[in-house]
């Protein structure tokens, strides 16, 4: 018990960190509990490592967790999850924008530093560069309240035929993945208008900025898009 009651009186460790922010990526995915498997497998852990976890996490106020039902988090671990999340992402920006660093390079620097600089450090970046709301990959960014912006956006591979959009996030489940994603010419804020969809899932043919592209099903679901009006 003595364990568990110091996880909520001292400053968070990466792994609670990263635990959280998992909880939180994997809420926004659907409606239902997070489950332990689940989790494990977005952290790259073992289930029975993921349990523990989530005890001594309840015990600290962080998550509501119930065995074989899974875990939702608390209004006190949804703050914490934000806090990293805010800082994540305002470090892949300024990655992006002041150090020249390629979009597909960002978040593996920005894991590392997101658990290693000051809360003073973030605001200056959050100061530097006009208090952004959306990340380079167009995620938003919480605001120093833990406040959201959520937009209505649509996945490019159910976007309906020759319905003008604008690219506006992604959501690559690696950095390969948005690497072959940006080197088929897609951008934010770039114009997409898909002329062509094959059935079973197959290919799209989409016009990008005016010029055709060829792209799979899958990896279009991973292409955000607001419809232009």
């Amino acid at each position: 018990m003595r364990r568990m009651m110091n996880m909520s009186d001292t400053p968070p460790s990466r792994a609670v960190e990263d635990f959280l922010k998992a909880v939180y990526s994997l809420q926004q995915k659907t409606t239902e509990r997070v489950s332990t498997n689940a989790l494990a497998e977005a952290l790259n852990i073992a289930a029975p490592t993921v349990t523990d976890m989530a005890r001594r996490m309840e015990e600290a106020g962080l998550l509501d967790y119930r065995k074989y039902h899974g875990m939702v988090l608390t209004d006190k671990g949804m703050a914490l999850a934000l806090r990293v999340l805010r800082r994540h992402r305002l470090l892949e920006l300024y990655l992006v924008n002041e150090l020249g660093y390629e979009l597909h390079e960002v978040h593996h620097e920005a894991e590392n530093l997101e658990h290693a600089v000051s809360d003073r450090f973030i605001e200056a970046i959050a100061h530097k560069l006009d208090h952004p709301t959306l990340d380079p990959h167009g995620d938003p960014i919480p605001d120093v309240h833990g406040n959201i912006t959520t937009r209505e956006l649509v996945a490019l591979n159910v976007l309906d035929l020759n319905t003008p959009a604008l690219v506006s996030r992604f959501t690559a489940e690696n950095d390969e993945m948005l690497q072959h994603i940006l080197n088929r010419n897609f951008r934010l804020g770039v114009a997409v208008c898909v002329t062509h969809r094959d059935p079973f899932e197959g290919p799209l043919t989409v016009m990008v900025d005016g010029d055709e592209n060829i792209i799979g099903h899958a990896v279009a679901s991973h292409i955000l898009v607001e419809v232009d009006s």
